[in-house]
């Protein structure tokens, strides 16, 4: 199982890593940001019990860049919250949960979720930092043992 820890750790991660992400789509134009190059991008409801309602996964949230960047920045403050009041009970509990594909009752492990959350995200961000590449914007540093502040 993982640890508490790990989850705080994962979350600043996921901050600093989405952060240098977004600056670096700064560089980009509306219309390029906004091209469909054929790679694509609500689980943090599930934990939080507050489920964030889309009608597909298609579904444009924010036309707006600046707006999806606030967006952003709040869902990974949100993160960053949830993970610091996280127990060492919830942690070790199961997540209930119903899927948009299936919508019928899911359990797993909390670890488990919580983990696949993480690392799922790493690989968006991995497909975010292709494109980026591909556009000549060279998103910098991606290792979590370069992070600033990382805990060792």
């Amino acid at each position: 199982m993982i640890s508490l820890a790990h989850c705080r750790t994962m979350a600043a991660y996921n901050r600093w890593m989405n952060e240098r992400l977004y600056a670096a789509a700064a560089q980009l134009g509306d219309a390029q940001r906004k091209e469909d190059v054929k790679a694509f991008f609500k689980w943090m409801g599930r934990f939080t019990g507050r489920p964030f309602h889309v009608t597909a996964l298609s579904q444009e949230l924010y036309a707006d860049f600046e707006e999806l960047r606030q967006g952003r920045a709040k869902t990974d403050a949100g993160i960053s919250d949830w993970m610091e009041k996280l127990s060492e009970e919830t942690l070790a509990g199961d997540l209930v949960y119903a899927s948009i594909a299936k919508p019928e009752p899911r359990r797993m492990p909390m670890w488990i979720a919580l983990a696949h959350f993480f690392n799922h995200q790493t690989h968006h961000r991995g497909q975010v930092t292709t494109l980026l590449t591909q556009r000549g914007i060279a998103p910098g540093d991606t290792d979590l043992i370069l992070m600033p502040g990382r805990p060792d």
